[in-house]
C-alpha cells in the first residue's frame, strides 16, 4: 500500500510517519509539509506545499490511504478565522482532492465532542468538517475522536495540568469516554484502523481507539 499525510509534523503526525516507514505493508509514504522536516529514508517522499493552492500537487495524491491530522490552537493560529483556515478549509481541499484522484481510504483525526450544533467554536468546526466531507464518497471513510492527548515534551501548562487531571480519574475508572491517550499510540489506532475496517463511514470514539491500538 502506499500513503499520504497531512499534518506530518503536528504531535500525532510525527509518530504517525514514523509507524508508517516501519510497516512492512507501507511501500511509499508521501508527507505534505510547508517546509521541509524529515530525515531522508527510502520509503519517504516529502512534498513541501503551499495548502493554499493544494491543487497544484495533485499529480503527488497517488495513495491507497489518506491520513488527514492537521491541526493548531486557537492561541497558535492567533484568531478563529486562521484557525479556521488551517483545521478546517485546508483538511477540507485535501479530502476533495483526495476524492478527485479517487484515493479509497480517508482517516480524518477529528475530536470527541464534534458536533456541527456544537455552541463551542472547537467542537463546531470539527463537526462541521466531518459533514464537509462525507459527501465525496470515499470507499472507507475513518473518523477518530480522541479525547485528551498525551504530548511528549508538551510545553502547553494547560494541557499537562488536564492530561494530569483526567489520567488520575481514569485511573480510578472515572471519565471512560475522555481516556488520556498518548499520540504514538493514536497514531497507531490510525494504521490499523485503515487496514481493518470494512467499506463505509465509521465513527471511531475514544473506547475503539484504545482497542485498536492495542491490536497492533
Amino acid at each position: 500500500m502506499k500513503a499520504i499525510v497531512i499534518g506530518a509534523t503536528g504531535a500525532t503526525g510525527k509518530y504517525l510517519v514514523q509507524e508508517l516507514i516501519h510497516d512492512h505493508q507501507f511501500e511509499e509514504v508521501t508527507v505534505f509539509v510547508r517546509r521541509t522536516s524529515f530525515a531522508p529514508h527510502p520509503q519517504l517522499k516529502e512534498v513541501v506545499v503551499d495548502f493554499n493552492q493544494l491543487e497544484k500537487y495533485k499529480a503527488s495524491v497517488s495513495t491507497d490511504v489518506a491520513f488527514s491530522c492537521l491541526g493548531t490552537t486557537l492561541k497558535d493560529a492567533g484568531s478563529k478565522q486562521a484557525q479556521w483556515k488551517v483545521d478546517y478549509e485546508y483538511q477540507y481541499e485535501f479530502a476533495k482532492l483526495c476524492a478527485a484522484q479517487n484515493i479509497k481510504t480517508f482517516v480524518l483525526l477529528s475530536a470527541v465532542g464534534a458536533s456541527p450544533t456544537s455552541s463551542l467554536f472547537y467542537s463546531r468546526m470539527k463537526g462541521e468538517l466531518e459533514v464537509a466531507i462525507q459527501p465525496f464518497n470515499f470507499e472507507k471513510l475513518l473518523i477518530f475522536r480522541p479525547a485528551s492527548l498525551k504530548r511528549p515534551q508538551s510545553n502547553r501548562l494547560g494541557e499537562k495540568v488536564m492530561t494530569a487531571l483526567v489520567g488520575g480519574l481514569n485511573a480510578v475508572g472515572l471519565f471512560k469516554n475522555y481516556h488520556v491517550i498518548h499520540v504514538n499510540d493514536l497514531a497507531k489506532a490510525l494504521i490499523n484502523g485503515a487496514k481493518k475496517y470494512d467499506k463505509g463511514t465509521h465513527f471511531i470514539e475514544v473506547k475503539t481507539i484504545l482497542k485498536l491500538f492495542h491490536e497492533i
